[in-house]
């Protein structure tokens, strides 16, 4: 992200979510944290609903919760980030995308999303 507030938050994810299929991209579901201030503007952009936690309900996010677990074996609490380079953030994420969790019958999230990505091809007209 370019800077930290709402506003490059907005341009992250209008970006990085704008690369997947609209029918992949149906909703999304965030904490209450000030870095979707512009949630309006980024469910009009992407034509998406944006749900939003409970206060205090960590468990209704459980994924990300648990993806924020892992995380911090590369990333302890307090670690700044404007001090880390692309190239090591691309190397997590990669590490992350590639790594078998249970909820994905074992499978990586790079796995689940590529089937996903190929089933909603096989249902979709060849372009020309």
């Amino acid at each position: 992200m370019d800077g930290n507030g709402a506003e490059a938050a907005l341009d992250s994810f209008t970006r990085q979510m704008g690369r997947l299929p609209a029918a992949l991209r149906k909703s999304m579901t965030y904490d209450r944290g000030s870095k979707m201030a512009c949630h309006p503007e980024l469910a009009r952009r992407l034509k998406i609903d944006i749900w939003f936690c409970d206060p205090h309900a960590p468990w209704q996010r459980g994924s990300n919760e648990n993806t924020n677990g892992l995380l911090r074996q590369f990333m302890p609490k307090g670690t700044d980030l404007n001090d880390a380079s692309q190239t090591w953030l691309n190397d997590i994420a990669n590490l992350m995308n590639n790594r078998p969790r249970k909820t994905l019958g074992w499978r990586t999230p790079a796995e689940a999303m590529a089937d996903e990505i190929a089933a909603f091809k096989s249902t979709v007209a060849l372009d020309v």
